[in-house]
């Protein structure tokens, strides 16, 4: 019998010790370059998202100016060219005929993902119109001129993510 005890083999306390005191040194330096590059990939989000929703604006001012220019709507002095809201770029505008349907610039609103929406709401940004001044945290309401994000964070790099 003591020789099949002798073949018998196991982990000692002080192997399996170490072993934990490994795997915890690694996790500790894992987590924070994980927590961290889901932060950047957020970032990168609202940064595309804001390059998006600022294109269909700028689209939108286009063809509503070659509409004016072209005369199929008339320049009023009220209204500066720009989306009423932006349900207005997903929903689409005729633009007095320019086009031979409603010319829509975006399928939907992208979510702010430093601000994300809950479930079944739709997606907040701050907005400013064109007559509003270029840093006000208020919104004028007679057109949508530029969108921030509404997270009052600080972004990796310093800046505040509502001043993108």
């Amino acid at each position: 019998m003591p020789s099949s005890l002798k073949t018998c083999r196991g982990v000692s306390l002080i192997e399996l010790i170490v072993t934990m005191t490994i795997l915890a040194i690694l996790a500790s330096v894992v987590m924070p370059m994980m927590q961290m590059t889901a932060i950047r990939s957020r970032e990168l989000e609202l940064h595309r998202n804001l390059r998006v929703i600022r294109t269909a604006i700028d689209e939108f001012k286009k063809s509503y100016d070659k509409a004016v220019l072209e005369k199929k709507i008339l320049p009023s002095l009220n209204k500066s060219g720009y989306p009423e809201t932006l349900q207005q770029l997903v929903d689409g505008y005729d633009f007095g005929g320019l086009y031979s349907t409603k010319q829509k610039f975006l399928r939907r609103i992208p979510a702010d993902p430093m601000n994300p929406p809950k479930p079944g709401e739709e997606p907040k940004w701050g907005m400013r119109s064109y007559a509003d001044n270029p840093d006000s945290g208020m919104w004028g309401g007679e057109d949508v001129y530029d969108v921030y994000s509404l997270n009052e964070g600080t972004a990796i790099d310093g800046t505040k993510y509502k001043d993108w």
